[in-house]
């Protein structure tokens, strides 16, 4: 859950950010799917950090 949540707030995040730059579709189309994945990496490793606390390893 904290992986898909990342990648679609990472999309919005992005496209607004290029919206603001003044970038056409491409632009906002890129920007939306770097972020995206950027922060869906960043939800795996917290997603993979809550899960070894949760186990005690």
């Amino acid at each position: 859950m904290i992986v898909i949540a990342g990648a679609v707030i990472g999309a919005f995040l992005g496209y607004l950010r290029a919206a603001k730059a003044g970038g056409n579709g491409f632009d906002r189309a890129q920007y939306a799917a770097v972020y995206a994945i950027g922060l869906a990496l960043l939800g795996l490793l917290i997603t993979l950090i809550a899960d070894r606390m949760m186990r005690g390893g």
